[in-house]
């Protein structure tokens, strides 16, 4: 319950003095009669009316107290919420040539890159999210879904070895836009990941930048791989791996698309990667509040009317004063 006008509560501060006022009255107040004795009176029997004589002033006390709530206007609130929730559409592109075998990441680059990309989707409950992967060639792992739950089935299943070993990088991302193109969200991002530089594919990184560009899809590059080189082993064979790759066609993928372009050089900064990205792609929550309010002071004034009734009628009938 609230009150519309909670100040004509401090009006209710005037009953302390008017209560000190009605005791002063009985004190030095009381009638007088000069009697030569008062022993017939010792054994007098005290009637209801002795006990009752302080109803009047009682009901009139709590009269005024309860006209006083009554200006206060005590309402009832009844308050709900409507939310629309708008998720971003994002496609995941996963590189898994051989060089994302390498272990400058534990326990290497493409193990790291999956586990940070199912914490990513467990953060975003809201989001149709896909997974495209890519090496010589690319495909849809899985198209764009709210089931989180078989997403990350199918991206636990991604690893070396599933399609041709090379990085076409353009034709990974042409195929995430494809994914993209045809969404009805106002939102829509690919999030790309590569420790690579483009040597495969028939279709160019900045060309398909700029596809993703024309229907409107931001590109978030994200390059793998520390400074130095580093081992990796594929079956029974190690091979040694650069940490150098294409990072200008990356940088310049994410500007052409309105972007950004990350360089992760371990576990660390690739989680504080997708962080930040899943800090700049917010969903979007618009919020109706509808409140209802509803009068309660008419019992109040009610009640007191009664109480004034009452108070006149037994002060001036069964519990009138005789001066």
């Amino acid at each position: 319950m609230v009150y519309a006008n909670p100040q004509y509560l401090f009006l209710l501060l005037l009953l302390i003095p008017l209560i000190g006022w009605y005791i002063y009255k009985l004190r030095k107040m009381q009638a007088t009669f000069k009697l030569s004795s008062g022993f017939a009176f010792d054994k007098a029997p005290s009637t209801i009316r002795v006990y009752m004589r302080h109803l009047p002033f009682a009901l009139r006390a709590i009269a005024i107290a309860l006209i006083i709530i009554a200006l206060a206007r005590p309402q009832s609130v009844n308050s709900s919420d409507i939310s629309k929730t708008e998720g971003i559409d994002i496609i995941l592109a996963l590189d898994v040539s051989s060089t994302m075998l390498a272990q400058d990441f534990s326990p290497n680059r493409l193990d790291a890159a999956k586990k940070v990309a199912a914490e990513f989707i467990n953060d975003r409950p809201n989001d149709k999210i896909g997974l495209v992967i890519f090496g010589g060639e690319s495909f849809t792992q899985c198209p764009l879904t709210t089931d989180h739950r078989v997403l990350l089935n199918l991206l636990n299943e991604v690893r070396f070895g599933m399609i041709e070993d090379r990085t076409a990088i353009g034709l990974g991302l042409a195929t995430s836009v494809n994914r993209l193109k045809d969404s009805q969200s106002k939102s829509r991002v690919v999030i790309l990941l590569t420790d690579g530089s483009n040597n495969a594919g028939q279709i160019a990184p900045l060309t398909a930048a700029e596809l993703a560009a024309s229907y409107g899809i931001r590109v978030y590059t994200v390059g793998v791989g520390s400074r130095g080189n580093s081992i990796a082993q594929l079956g029974n064979q190690r091979m040694m791996v650069s940490g150098e790759f294409d990072e200008r066609t990356l940088t310049e993928i994410a500007s052409i698309t309105g972007g950004s372009y990350f360089r992760a050089t371990d576990n660390t900064s690739l989680l504080e990667i997708y962080d930040d990205i899943n800090e700049m792609e917010k969903y979007h929550i618009s919020v109706n509040t509808v409140t209802k309010r509803k009068e309660l002071f008419p019992p109040f004034a009610l009640i007191a009317l009664v109480l004034v009734g009452l108070e006149l009628i037994t002060r001036r009938t069964w519990l009138r004063n005789i001066p």
